[in-house]
């Protein structure tokens, strides 16, 4: 509660205009007995807030200390709104990309309370492939379009990422079946040429 609330309220239970009286005795009476409840009300405001200050207190205020308007109050909740699952969008790519993953970057809006919330955000992510070797290429590419599609709704930029990695995927996959291609067969030369007969052997 805030001291100008206080005294805003205590002058205006002060403040209260006095009935009109009839006699001098009960003029007395009724004067004591409104000092008392004067008394109480004053303790009372100095103890338990009444419900306007209460009301005050408990809302949402702008960054100078003022109350705010109802269309404030929900651009307030839409921007906290937005500054949750920006973060959760970013965090869901950071998560599942793991090492290949930087950190997260935003950009701000200040609210009418004066907060900063985030309304966009991005985290790097490295979906090059692993030159001279495909096999890692793969394993990298499948993490990275994994990242890209983590979170529940993915970017425009997300889904050119995953296709980019998948196409590298598919590269790194006909690499290493050629590699795999090449092996064989020179294993196969290699078998073919090396058995000595017995008659070589004696």
């Amino acid at each position: 509660m805030t001291v100008s609330s206080v005294s805003s309220v205590s002058t205006s239970a002060w403040a209260q205009p006095v009935s009109s009286i009839t006699s001098p005795r009960v003029e007395q009476a009724r004067n004591d007995s409104e000092r008392e409840e004067q008394t109480a009300t004053s303790d009372k405001l100095d103890n338990t807030p009444n419900d306007e200050s209460s009301s005050d207190a408990a809302g949402p205020k702008r960054a100078d200390g003022t109350p705010m308007a109802a269309e404030e109050i929900q651009y307030v909740e839409q921007l906290k709104q937005t500054d949750r699952e920006v973060r959760q969008h970013e965090m869901a790519h950071q998560v599942t990309g793991g090492a290949y993953t930087g950190g997260a970057s935003y950009e701000y809006e200040v609210g009418p309370d004066g907060k900063r919330y985030a309304v966009a955000g991005e985290v790097p992510i490295d979906y090059g492939p692993v030159p001279g070797d495909p096999q890692a290429t793969i394993e990298k590419m499948q993490t990275v379009i994994a990242a890209a599609m983590a979170p529940a709704d993915p970017s425009p930029k997300d889904y050119q990422v995953a296709a980019q990695a998948r196409q590298y995927l598919l590269e790194a996959k006909l690499e290493a079946a050629m590699l795999r291609s090449e092996m064989e067969q020179a294993r196969n030369a290699g078998t073919e040429t090396t058995p000595p007969t017995q008659e070589q052997a004696a």
